[in-house]
């Protein structure tokens, strides 16, 4: 089956700008030659996941976000390299979805040996996971080689759930994105769950008196609370309540009306920038809003997968992913 047979509603082909486009060679189809069936194993292998367990959905979408932020879209954070490998860092507790790309890489390896990248594998496999929980389909430009360095040292800068505003952007900015490219990426949480180790400053120990962020809205506090006590456990809660399963715009509404569930998404209200942004899909009319959100968000994510992508003759082709050649 044909990838954009998988839902034909949600398809959207995002038309890539110039600039982006001169700043590597990085292409749509770039495996039309020599792996023409890449695309359709990583969409099989995705499928397949995602039948035995929908939450590797939003696994993989942040696996791709929190892969392009350290030393950009590499495949750095694969790495099995001791206890100094990058996806031992702080900033990446709770990632998931390597053994899917894992699987994907071995089946790739099969037909179309030390051609394909996992970095590429990664940037499809989170294309793959979005429009098969009912989010829009993009064109993925490929041609991405794997980076030959992994070390945890390197992830200093991971946006954290409790960064301010106001480091949120700075953070961004230095990968080339801007106020609505941090908008529309934090609105990647509209699918997952979050663990309550992250909640514990918000609910319990919020500057600077503590107690509860105030910006909760008290019809939510004591849900968070009761699935969340004092001290942690291992629960996992929804980023998106009501809509955790489902790809859409939902999340903005939650952050606007006091519903986002994570510090970092709910700051986006407080800054006027980012407040304006989200007011703007969450304020178009129903099917309109939608549409302009599935856009816009399928443009950034283009976008951040091209941070800091190596090609040509820069970096290599594993042959598995979690190992340098």
């Amino acid at each position: 089956m044909e990838f954009t047979c998988l839902n034909r509603k949600a398809l959207i082909l995002v038309t890539v700008l110039c600039n982006f486009i001169m700043v590597s060679s990085l292409e749509v189809g770039f495996y039309s030659q020599t792996c023409p069936n890449a695309e359709s194993i990583v969409s099989t292998v995705v499928q397949e996941a995602l039948s035995a367990e929908q939450t590797v959905a939003a696994e993989l979408l942040r696996l791709h976000f929190h892969d392009c932020f350290v030393e950009g879209c590499d495949g750095s954070i694969l790495i099995d390299n001791g206890d100094d490998q990058e996806k031992n860092a702080f900033g990446h507790q709770g990632v998931g979805g390597f053994n899917i790309i894992e699987k994907a890489k071995a089946r790739l390896e099969q037909v179309c040996p030390a051609t394909v990248s996992c970095a590429d594998i990664v940037a499809l496999a989170a294309r793959d996971a979005v429009v098969l929980s009912n989010g829009p389909s993009y064109e993925v430009l490929t041609g991405r080689r794997d980076g030959l360095v992994s070390n945890k040292s390197l992830a200093n800068e991971m946006p954290e759930v409790n960064d301010s505003i106001q480091l949120l952007r700075s953070k961004f900015q230095k990968k080339g994105l801007n106020d609505k490219d941090l908008v529309l990426l934090s609105a990647a949480h509209t699918i997952g769950t979050t663990a309550c180790f992250f909640m514990q400053k918000r609910l319990y120990e919020f500057p600077p008196h503590g107690g509860s962020d105030p910006s909760i809205n008290p019809a939510l506090l004591p849900d968070l609370k009761s699935m969340c006590p004092k001290g942690g456990n291992s629960e996992r809660l929804p980023l998106d309540p009501g809509s955790e399963r489902i790809f859409d715009d939902h999340i903005l509404g939650n952050i606007k009306n006091g519903f986002g569930v994570i510090e970092s998404d709910a700051r986006l209200y407080d800054d006027s920038v980012t407040k304006r942004i989200i007011d703007a899909y969450v304020g178009i009319a129903n099917i309109r809003g939608k549409a302009l959100f599935n856009r816009d968000f399928a443009a950034a994510m283009v976008k951040m997968g091209l941070i800091g992508v190596k090609s040509g003759s820069d970096g290599e082709i594993r042959r598995v992913c979690n190992a340098f050649n």
